[in-house]
């Protein structure tokens, strides 16, 4: 275990910030400047294109993608980031696994509140299935809104009678706009991101007046997860959001889904993008790309036969 390593990371999230509420573009620059010191891992290529109507971010292997594709949700709330800002996740991924990734623009509140991320986000499954990708061969992952974004494309998907893709990786993801996990109170102080005031302030964008209580905002606590593909959901102990994964992954079981609940001690929300300078963030990674490894299936047809 690191020890202090996670020292280091908590002190650094816990610096001060700016007083008072901050405006939405002091808060997206924040992020880009903290986001802008990850580490982004070597023997990758991007390239802006296009998704369904959006911009997305494709991430490749250098030496070129092996089939598969990770259809990639950033995080930030429904208010802030972007692929770029996520890329240190989305690099890692497509080198570890030498799948390629495109990272979304959805877009964002407050100037586009729920329902568009979701919107755009099944947009972009739809086009990968027009394209001829196979399901099969298609996971979504993501993190925190993002990570939610994994789980309600889904619930999307299945309304409009599309196949489910073959699997879920979610890091901390946010999945109950209620706020009503336990640990929004118990990890209060200990999270050194979130506060239950910072979570509202960005959630009453994405709301705009929305009631949180229903499946398409709080899946955690309201979803029917009947159908759904295998789920890898990982968050650490020190989050406000903990809970969100932990109810999750027991809905999930209730429903018959495949899941697995992978919590790492004493590390904070999104811990994944620390990939290079801590311990636990490399391991997990390596345990998504397993995951989704053992989960993408590429069609026989795609295969060169035997000579």
């Amino acid at each position: 275990m690191s020890k202090e390593q996670r020292a280091i990371i908590d002190a650094t999230l816990r610096q001060p910030r700016p007083g008072g509420r901050q405006s939405v573009e002091e808060i997206r620059a924040g992020f880009r400047a903290m986001m802008a010191k990850m580490i982004i891992p070597g023997g990758i290529r991007t390239t802006a294109t296009t998704l369904g109507p959006r911009p997305a971010l494709l991430v490749e292997p250098a030496d070129g993608p092996r089939a598969g594709t990770i259809l990639y949700f950033h995080g930030g709330g429904y208010v802030f980031g972007s692929p770029e800002t996520a890329l240190s996740l989305t690099g890692n991924l497509v080198a570890k696994t030498g799948f390629r990734a495109f990272s979304l623009e959805y877009r964002l509140a407050p100037e586009h509140p729920f329902p568009a991320a979701i919107e755009d986000t099944l947009s972009a499954y739809r086009a990968l299935l027009d394209s001829g990708e196979d399901p099969s061969s298609i996971v979504f992952a993501g993190d925190s809104a993002g990570g939610g974004l994994t789980v309600t494309t889904c619930l999307a998907a299945r309304d409009a009678d599309l196949p489910m893709p073959a699997a879920i990786v979610a890091f901390s993801p946010g999945l109950d706009a209620t706020r009503t996990g336990e640990s929004m109170d118990t990890k209060a102080g200990i999270d050194p991101y979130f506060t239950r005031e910072s979570l509202d302030h960005t959630g009453a964008m994405y709301l705009a007046g929305q009631d949180p209580d229903q499946p398409m905002l709080s899946p955690a606590v309201l979803a029917d997860l009947t159908g759904f593909p295998p789920m890898l959901l990982q968050a650490g102990t020190n989050e406000v959001l903990l809970d969100d994964s932990t109810r999750m992954a027991a809905r999930a079981r209730a429903a018959g889904v495949d899941v697995v609940l992978d919590i790492t001690a004493d590390v904070p929300h999104v811990f994944q993008s620390f990939a290079g300078v801590l311990n636990e963030a490399d391991e997990a990674l390596d345990r998504a790309v397993l995951f989704l490894t053992q989960h993408i299936r590429t069609p026989v047809a795609a295969s060169t036969p035997a000579g």
